[in-house]
């Protein structure tokens, strides 16, 4: 069983620093690809995006008998996308290998599912805490590690080590993952995934392109389409007898307070995240920053790695103290201190450091919390697709952030610049604390309410 759950975490990390490949890079690849700033963001974006879409997808067929497949074939198709941000191809074929890319996102529920169906309980929490802040940790590696390669070999060769990584997570996954016992195979619910698509996108074409706002009438149709197309995805998913995500489940109160406090905080958590990084690269020769190569910007975010894991650690005993949801609620709180101490100490590198180091702290301790809070009383047949529904809840929110935070420093870039004012980085950073305020008031207000309806 050791074996097992080493393995498990051992691929939810390689999916983590694939995932987390694009945002070292954003700066190469605006230069390599001589597109604005805000393009390449999306080599970030759209990773979040697919991996929002794939979740519930891959939840459904976790729940079958097709489970070790399904992580294999998503391994698989990972792989491919390796291939083609490798390959010297245009911009659009590598944010195409970016979205295929993000399909390893939405392993980490099927891997918690693995985890609860094999192993022992006290083995199979632990592995569950793990594999819940391995995107956490998996940025701490990833990072300088892609950041030397980048500087060393440049910007395929950084491309290609996460395409190294993926063989290597799918000869472990190959090897580990038992197979399934037979059962019925569990239907896709197509139409379901393609309204999904279409929305999320919609809703991230809204928040990331800042030239739509320029034009009125494309606004207000982007925006009624989106109502339209997401409107028309839930009548679906009521209808279907195998729904892409069982939105009654989700209706449950627990379930659906958790998924909606994890969304509005990913937006806080990753447009704080994808404000510090985009803040550490700042080249030389700008007004402000601190110039540092690509491997010390990467490096930086080390201290965000060590205390995501360190969070995954402290917050069982947090939960005893605290309760889930407060524990989550502090976790939000630690978003807040690291946007205060960024904007007091922006100039300061230790500062930045430190912020940084508190960010994580912050978004590994509602991470590895999560589980706890939406999958009390949950059956066990449907952890998988839970997971999934809360991945995409976290997905959405992390695309969301990563969108917002390229609009508002697109935004705060002046006319013939590449770079934003420094301004630019500090409103976006105070703007963090909106949806990690926000947050913990929804999971803390549902907790007042469920308790002043036992009391009556």
């Amino acid at each position: 069983m050791n074996r097992l759950s080493c393995a498990l975490v051992t691929v939810a990390l390689c999916a983590a620093v694939i995932g987390s490949v694009g945002a070292p890079l954003i700066t190469a690849v605006a230069r390599s690809e001589d597109v604005p700033l805000g393009a390449a963001q999306w080599t970030l974006t759209i990773t979040l995006f697919t991996g929002a879409i794939a979740g519930p997808v891959l939840g459904r067929l976790g729940a079958g008998p097709l489970r070790r497949r399904t992580i294999l074939g998503a391994l698989g198709v990972v792989a491919v996308g390796g291939v083609l941000t490798v390959l010297p191809l245009p911009f659009a074929a590598l944010l195409v290998g970016r979205a295929l890319q993000g399909v390893g996102i939405a392993l980490v529920p099927l891997l918690v599912s693995v985890a609860r169906s094999t192993l022992q309980q006290d083995r199979a929490a632990s592995t569950i805490a793990s594999l819940s802040v391995a995107s956490t940790v998996g940025i701490g590696v990833g990072y300088p590690l892609i950041g030397l390669v980048d500087q060393v070999l440049g910007l395929r060769a950084a491309y290609g080590t996460g395409l190294a990584i993926t063989l290597v997570a799918l000869a472990v996954a190959w090897g580990a993952i038992p197979v399934d016992e037979p059962g019925p195979r569990p239907r896709i619910d197509v139409p379901g995934a393609l309204l999904l698509g279409v929305g999320t996108l919609g809703l991230l074409f809204l928040v990331a392109e800042p030239a739509l706002w320029g034009l009125p009438a494309a606004v207000v149709g982007v925006l009624a389409g989106t109502v339209t197309v997401l409107a028309a995805w839930v009548i679906v998913e009521l209808r279907v007898d195998e729904p892409l995500v069982d939105l009654r489940l989700v209706a449950r109160p627990t379930v659906a307070v958790a998924n909606l406090a994890m969304l509005v905080a990913g937006i806080g958590m990753y447009l704080l995240f994808s404000d510090l990084t985009r803040y550490v690269q700042v080249p030389d020769g700008a007004p402000y920053g601190f110039a540092l190569p690509g491997v010390a910007a990467g490096a930086a975010l080390i201290p965000f790695s060590v205390l995501g894991f360190v969070a995954g650690k402290v917050v069982p005993r947090s939960v005893v103290r605290l309760g889930p949801r407060g524990t989550f609620a502090a976790s939000s709180g630690l978003v807040v201190a690291a946007a205060v101490v960024f904007a007091v100490g922006r100039d300061d590198l230790v500062a930045v450091l430190v912020a940084l180091a508190v960010l994580g702290l912050g978004v590994g301790g509602a991470s590895a919390v999560m589980p706890r809070l939406v999958l009390d009383g949950t059956p066990q047949s449907e952890t998988a697709s839970v997971m999934a529904v809360n991945q995409i809840a976290r997905a959405v929110g992390f695309s969301i952030g990563s969108a917002l935070a390229g609009f508002l420093l697109a935004r705060a870039t002046p006319d013939g610049a590449l770079l934003p004012a420094q301004g630019g980085y500090v409103a976006v950073a105070l703007w963090s604390t909106v949806p990690a305020v926000a947050s913990a008031v929804i999971l803390m207000s549902a907790r007042r309410g469920a308790v002043s309806v036992r009391a009556a």
